[in-house]
């Protein structure tokens, strides 16, 4: 198999990115606007966090959350019930040659930014990181 020769390493290309940043935009609106034929669904006020897609650009996974994060297996099992209807709307909204497949999971990011914050409150870790500062303002 070719290898790409302006990307070396094991992070998205630059079209991956550009690519999942459209299909993000893009899904947000169609869920904003209630766009698909299910009052479940249009009951919840999903956030669309990030979206990678594949290297061939035809499985995209979109990491979503419920606003406040209540009900979020029921909104993540409206969302894949209604995964062909949502794979339309995004393609017809988009110029790709495929229509990406969509996967949905939960956007966990904000969970571990809490944890990271409660980490770092703590006495012990503050103590250490204060240190830390210390001996590189005397170097």
């Amino acid at each position: 198999m070719a290898q790409n020769r302006f990307h070396s390493g094991t992070g998205p290309s630059q079209r991956q990115l550009r690519v999942g940043e459209l299909i993000r935009r893009t899904l947000s609106d169609v869920l904003l606007r209630g766009d698909v034929h299910d009052p479940e669904l249009n009951r919840h006020s999903i956030t669309v966090g990030e979206v990678r897609t594949s290297p061939d650009l035809k499985v995209a996974t979109a990491y979503v959350l419920p606003l406040g994060g209540h009900g979020a297996e029921e909104a993540l099992a409206a969302l894949r019930r209604n995964q062909a209807e949502l794979r339309h709307l995004v393609a017809k909204a988009m110029t790709l040659k495929y229509a990406p497949q969509l996967r949905f999971v939960l956007d966990e990011t904000f969970d571990r930014m809490d944890d990271t914050r409660r980490i770092l409150s703590e006495d012990r870790v503050r103590r250490d990181v204060e240190t830390d500062d210390d001996e590189d303002d005397e170097a």
